[in-house]
Parts: C-alpha cells; structure tokens; sequence
C-alpha cells in the first residue's frame, strides 16, 4: 500500500496495472518552471516537490508516489492547452516532428526519498488542419500535456516511439517498480487491494 500524490486517472489505472495498492493524497504545488530549468529538472522537481506535499499531507505512515510528465520540443516545454488556440499550436508544432517525454517519479518515505526519470521519444505524422480540429472538437487534449494522450485518440497520430509507452501515458512503469522494490512496496498481486481515495478532487 502506499499514497499517491496525483488525482490523474490514468496513473492511478497504471498503479492498478501492476497490482499497487494505493490511496489518493491530493496535493497542490506551484508547478512554475524556474528560469533557466531544463525540462528535466522541471519534471524531476515536480515529481519529488508532489511526492514531498503527499508526505507532509498524510499521516498513515505510508511511502508516497510522485510523478510528473513533461512534453518538450525545441527545448520548450509544451504543457496543458490553456485554451482552443494554444492547443491547435501545439499540435501544429508537434506534426510531423519528433518530440520528447520526460516522465519522472519520486518514491518518498520520511528522510528517505528516491528518483528517477523515463525519457522516450515520439514521432508525429503530418496533421492536417482539419484533423487538428476535429481532435480538439472530441475533449482529449484539452488536460493534458503537449495537448493530446497517446492511450486515447491521440495514439493515431504517433507514427513511432522509442522509450517508455507507460511514461507517455503517465507513469514509466518499469522505473515505478524499481522505486517499489527499493521501498518494499508490495505490487504484482503480492497482498494488492482495491484502491481507495483519502481525499476526493
């Protein structure tokens, strides 16, 4: 059993892939990137700055997960669409070029803490306009980063990815096991249980 610092429904849908029992600790942290941060670093002090809140929020004694993933080409980090626009531009910058994911996680236990971060990259057909539209039209990008979500109807627009599908979606799932294994959290249906939210958002 352990605490997940992430209300992300499809992290949690990972968790239960792999048999982790969990419950959800909502957290709030300020999710600005520092100047000059790389996209990296954003996402790995995002994911340890979630798993910390989860830890100072909870008082079950349980190892909590933190997890963030980042979008990025050029450089820039391509997060949530704040609107219709912002959404086409981003899908307009990803057609037809090859971007990265960083995904990272953090396992925090007290003073114990551990991290680490997936990087896959992923290649885009050439979108016409009207598809980026329609895709828009249909809800999926709107909450995500980088504006769309491989496991929906995102994944017709990927011609090619080298790395992590798991990390894409949300959660690298091959590094969330070597995090679990280190803290001895039981996952693979080894003792697994029905989740259950601590806190509902």
């Amino acid at each position: 059993m352990l605490i997940l610092a992430s209300s992300s429904p499809r992290r949690r849908e990972l968790l239960e892939q792999i048999g982790v029992a969990y419950r959800v600790q909502a957290v709030d942290v300020d999710e600005t990137p520092l100047a000059g941060e790389t996209p990296r670093a954003f996402a790995e002090r995002m994911a340890l700055a979630k798993a910390r809140a989860g830890w100072m929020a909870q008082s079950s004694g349980l190892s909590v997960l933190g997890a963030d993933t980042v979008v990025t080409l050029d450089g820039v980090i391509l997060g949530k669409p704040a609107d219709r626009d912002e959404a086409l531009h981003m899908l307009g910058r990803l057609s037809g070029n090859t971007h990265r994911v960083l995904s990272a996680v953090a396992l925090v236990h007290g003073d114990r803490e551990a991290l680490k971060c997936a990087e896959t990259r992923v290649r885009f057909r050439t979108l016409s306009p009207r598809e980026i539209s329609d895709y828009w039209a249909s809800g999926e990008p709107a909450d995500k980063a980088g504006a769309y979500g491989i496991q929906g109807l995102g994944a017709l627009f990927v011609e090619h990815i080298e790395g992590s599908y798991t990390g894409v979606v949300g959660l690298p799932l091959f590094e969330t096991g070597q995090l679990l294994e280190a803290f001895g959290v039981t996952h693979g249906g080894h003792g697994a249980a029905a989740s259950k939210d601590m806190q509902s958002t």
